[in-house]
């Protein structure tokens, strides 16, 4: 079961495993640990990662990144119009109100949604990690910033499912480092006592996101604050704008209108940034070939111009503390450590805006880029039955409240309730309890719409189907279970209807008779279900309650919102109730239909097949020019001398085919069928192999013969060893030695014939003698001769004769040796002897 983290970032992804004991971050087929998150799309093929990223200014029109914030987003939404204009890529409105980006792939205009295009990068992603692992991969956790809204959520679950992964769990990115940074920490302060306050601060390229969690064995965020439009970017467009006005002045160039020297402006900024980074010196900026065949020239001063520029940026690092602070009622001196992680965080004018505000030391104990991706494959590995981990429970919380209303009585109009506020321990369910006679609906939205980063606060719509009066006319009492899940999402998860059955015993009168049936319409009962182990599995049904949870109707929180919103209590008859399960139509806000996110993993399995169908016909092309190149250089190198004399064959044939080869691969050879590259690689051999072949024998050949003449060397020896009468070949029968000496006969006359015979031939013709046939012989004198060689003696038993020992009992040496102790074989009774003792004990031998 494969146990995997996927960081899927604004700019660069990483891929965290489980295995060996132990989390690693892999690399990928360039051996690099950071896989850039863009995509590319040409007219046969998309590149995915490093590839695409080599295309961002060859194929800027068609070369996508930093489509993670186009998540869960309608194309009319401002924040989109606004981005519109300074994207080099076009985006469009899909039939669904999302937004959708446009490319030209397979010379066809196409718009693909952002979960496909995100479902591109997990692709590749996954790809990586299969290589690692050596095995498929489906179970995986992946992140998103702590400050996404539920339909966003729902988008990359969409995008993961279309990838072909069950992700386990969409995890904040905060908790993640949270996780990565407390699992390995052995001095936290166990579970009875004060917890430990973290802060956790992420400012990566696009985002910035801060927690506050601990205690052993548990944690437990107490808040996230962030400000989604403050990154790394921000400070790149900082250097973008003053360079375009620099160049503007300096050079009369227009930066804007070209996007490709916008894109390589870009790219030179974020450079110039992580230099100054480490460096306060004067900085200078140099592109080539920038517009119009003008190079280019600036520098920045010193890091203390870069500040000033980015003063409005910096201005905007401490109100997310701030309010993390005052959301959590902790004061400065509560915060034991401030860890940071994040590409942005090591811009020095930021550390010293944290630092300061906290008035303490940063802590990196943490790798700034990898603790994501770390975080979510330890959480993977928690989820996952394959993996043995240390006990650890997760709570995270809500980061907007949420509140549902539904339709009350119709003189009272619409009434609703904040079901989860803000900050609210996360995964939880809860249960409600409505009066209804019908089917009715609830609206989840966020209430609070000024804190939200988007114009729509609606979160979806939830139907309740099937609902009936009682049997006595009454409203039926509906319970519907609510719950913010593993993934942060939202929904209603089940609804059940209390069937009132009648009972044989006299019933005790109701106490509240007066109160109406339109005010128990407009009531509701809140209870609470808490989820008690956080590690759950999001694989069970929704719909039904997990055996661990139990019903918490005794916390302040649940008393407190009985008061409130619960109908008088009265004095229940003694009566039998049965519950009944109702059907839900549940339809989220942007939430993809089941046709269409079926349409999309197909699309995605037709597109990763092209993928490999062109990568395929690219290696069957580079085999071809890579042949051609490989050949002409050894035509004049080591093939030289194995190359035919005549002008008319191999060197002026080969040396003319190459040359045509590759006049023929950069014109019509360009683009053309895989077969067509195996079918032309295969004409070049046909002439180039023999020479090749020649070349190999010629190299082979030396040692083949002096294999042979070694074994040869081996048998005369012996035949010689046995003619002086050795004993150790004394008995071997004559006619076999013979034989042998014969056969070494023969084949020393063979090579020598076949030695001589070759080295009057020209190296540039074949071979009279090859080393198969050299190798054939010397296994053949193996084969006959090593049998009769290796013959073993036969082994000789000694006749039994009557020793001195037996006829006079044991002799000096004997007795000696009893004595001293050495020989403890021998006989203690007077008739018998040593050599009788040993040979009735053979136990003692083997032994």
């Amino acid at each position: 079961m494969s146990v995997v983290g996927f960081d899927v970032g604004f700019m660069n992804c990483y891929v965290a495993v489980a295995r060996a004991g132990g989390i690693e971050t892999v690399a990928n087929e360039y051996s690099d640990r950071s896989t850039p998150a863009c995509v590319s799309f040409g007219p046969r093929n998309r590149s995915i990662g490093a590839a695409a990223k080599s295309q961002v200014v060859t194929n800027c029109k068609n070369t996508v990144q930093g489509f993670k914030r186009f998540h869960g987003r309608a194309f009319s939404d401002p924040f989109v119009q606004r981005l519109k204009n300074s994207l080099v890529y076009d985006i469009a409105q899909m039939p669904t109100g999302t937004t959708g980006i446009k490319v030209m792939y397979m010379d066809e205009e196409k718009v693909f949604s952002i979960e496909q295009v995100t479902a591109m990068l997990l692709t590749k992603l996954k790809e990586t990690a299969e290589s690692a692992l050596k095995k498929p991969v489906a179970d995986c956790v992946v992140s998103i910033p702590s400050y996404y809204s539920d339909a966003e959520r729902r988008s990359v679950l969409d995008a993961a499912q279309i990838a072909g992964l069950n992700c386990l769990r969409l995890m904040n990115e905060t908790t993640a480092v949270a996780l990565a940074y407390g699992i390995y920490k052995q001095d936290l302060p166990a579970p009875e006592e004060k917890a430990r306050n973290v802060v956790f601060v992420d400012l990566g390229h696009s985002g910035y996101q801060t927690s506050v969690a601990f205690n052993k064995g548990k944690l437990k965020i107490l808040s996230t604050a962030s400000d989604p439009e403050l990154g790394g970017k921000d400070f790149d467009e900082a250097l973008v704008k003053h360079f375009c006005e620099e160049f503007a002045s300096k050079y009369k160039l227009d930066v804007k209108s070209k996007p490709r020297a916008l894109v390589r402006l870009y790219q030179e900024c974020e450079k110039l940034k992580k230099l100054m980074s480490a460096n306060s010196s004067d900085l200078p900026l140099n592109i080539e070939c920038f517009m119009n065949d003008i190079d280019v020239s600036g520098k920045m001063n010193s890091r203390g111009q870069f500040e000033d520029m980015c003063a409005d940026l910096l201005a905007r690092v401490e109100p997310p503390l701030q309010s993390l602070l005052e959301n959590t009622k902790l004061k400065k001196e509560d915060i034991y450590a401030v860890e940071i992680v994040g590409g942005a965080s090591r811009i020095p004018a930021v550390k010293e805006r944290i630092s300061k505000f906290f008035g303490k030391e940063l802590s990196t104990t943490l790798n700034a880029d990898e603790a994501v991706a770390r975080g979510c494959a330890l959480q993977c590995a928690i989820l996952s039955p394959a993996f043995k981990v240390r006990e650890f429970s997760i709570t995270d919380v809500v980061p907007y409240p949420i509140s549902l209303k539904w339709q009350s009585a119709a003189e009272e109009g619409l009434s609703d309730c904040e079901v989860f506020p803000r900050n609210h321990a996360a995964p939880f369910s809860k249960v409600l309890t409505f009066y209804r006679k019908e089917p009715f609906s609830l609206e989840a939205y966020y209430n609070a719409p000024k804190e939200l980063p988007y114009p729509d606060p609606t979160i979806g719509q939830f139907l309740i189907q099937k609902v009936v009066p009682q049997a006595s006319g009454e409203s039926s009492k509906v319970k519907v279970k609510v719950r913010v899940n593993i993934h942060g999402i939202f929904s209603v998860s089940s609804a059940s209807l209390v069937e009132v059955q009648k009972s044989d015993e006299t019933e005790e009168p109701m106490e509240t008779e007066q109160a109406n049936e339109k005010d128990e319409q407009n009531k509701m009962q809140t209870d609470q279900d808490e989820q008690q182990n956080q590690g759950d599995s999001p694989k069970e049904p929704e719909e039904k309650p997990r055996e661990n949870e139990e019903m918490e109707t005794t916390t302040e929180e649940g008393k407190g919102e009985k008061k409130s919103d619960q109908p008088p209590q009265a004095k229940k008859p003694k009566v039998k109730t049965k519950m009944l399960e109702l059907p839900i139509e549940n339809c989220p806000q942007w939430q993809l239909a089941v046709d269409m996110l079926n349409l999309f993993v197909e699309n995605e399995g037709k597109m990763i097949m092209q993928d490999r169908l062109e990568k395929e016909r690219n290696d069957a092309k580079n085999n071809v020019e890579e042949y051609v190149y490989d050949m002409r250089d050894k035509l004049h190198g080591m093939l030289e001398k194995f190359v035919s004399e005549s002008a008319t064959q191999d060197r002026d044939a080969l040396s003319l085919k190459l040359e045509d080869t590759e006049n023929w691969l950069y014109e019509d050879g360009e683009d053309q069928p895989k077969q067509v590259y195996i079918d032309k690689l295969a004409e070049l051999k046909n002439l180039g192999q023999p020479i090749m072949d020649r070349y190999t024998e010629a190299e082979e050949r030396p040692k083949a013969f002096e294999e042979m003449g070694r074994q040869i060397q081996q048998y005369m020896k012996f035949v010689e060893a046995y003619k002086m009468k050795d004993e150790q070949y004394d008995h071997l029968d004559e006619a076999d030695v013979t034989k042998v000496d014969k056969l070494t006969s023969d084949a020393m006359i063979w090579m020598n014939s076949a030695m001589g015979q070759q080295s009057k031939m020209s190296l540039s013709v074949d071979p009279s003698v090859k080393v198969k046939d050299i190798q054939a012989k010397t296994r053949e004198l193996f084969s006959a001769c090593n049998p009769i060689v290796t013959k073993p003696k036969p082994k000789v038993e000694l006749p039994k004769e009557e020793t001195a020992a037996e006829q006079n009992g044991p002799v000096n040496g004997q007795e000696e040796s009893q004595e001293k102790g050495a020989d403890k074989t021998t006989a203690e009774s007077t008739g018998g002897s040593a050599a009788e003792t040993t040979e009735n004990k053979p136990d003692m031998d083997l032994d």
